[in-house]
């Protein structure tokens, strides 16, 4: 049975050995220190999906007050096509609603033609009027 949570602290390093296996590509706030800044920001930010205590999905469901952002829905290769990325899109979604979020805006990588296949099943569509501007800081 898949169950949904919120990540704590002591969840970080689980959750980046998680994403070295089943996330695609890499960010710049990938360590320790970025994670546990998410979660102390937005305690319920990070959405976890577990079966029997494993760790097989997550979710990043940011809200700033303005947007709906998701970020690094992935699931365990092992556990895929079970709608363990629905239920965590479903919790997502139900948090946008209570907090006023009116659309949810989604980072897919335009290489991974399955995480747009999946967001695509979700009832989500790309935008081609919109362009992702970047810059690191430090």
């Amino acid at each position: 049975m898949i169950e949904t949570r919120s990540a704590t602290v002591d969840d970080a390093a689980n959750v980046l050995a998680f994403w070295e296996e089943a996330a695609e590509g890499t960010s710049i706030t990938d360590d320790i220190a970025g994670v546990t800044r998410l979660i102390g920001r937005d305690p319920d930010a990070l959405i976890l999906a577990e079966s029997d205590g494993l760790l097989v999905g997550t979710l990043i469901a940011g809200w700033d007050g303005w947007r709906a952002s998701l970020y690094r829905l992935a699931v365990r290769p092992s556990h895929r096509r079970q709608g363990i990325a629905k239920r965590l899109l479903d919790t997502a979604e139900q948090r946008f609603l209570e907090l006023g979020g009116r659309r949810g805006d989604a980072m897919v990588l335009v290489e991974n033609k399955q995480a747009q296949a999946a967001w695509a099943a979700a009832g989500y569509h790309r935008e081609d009027h919109w362009r992702r501007w970047v810059k690191p800081f430090g």
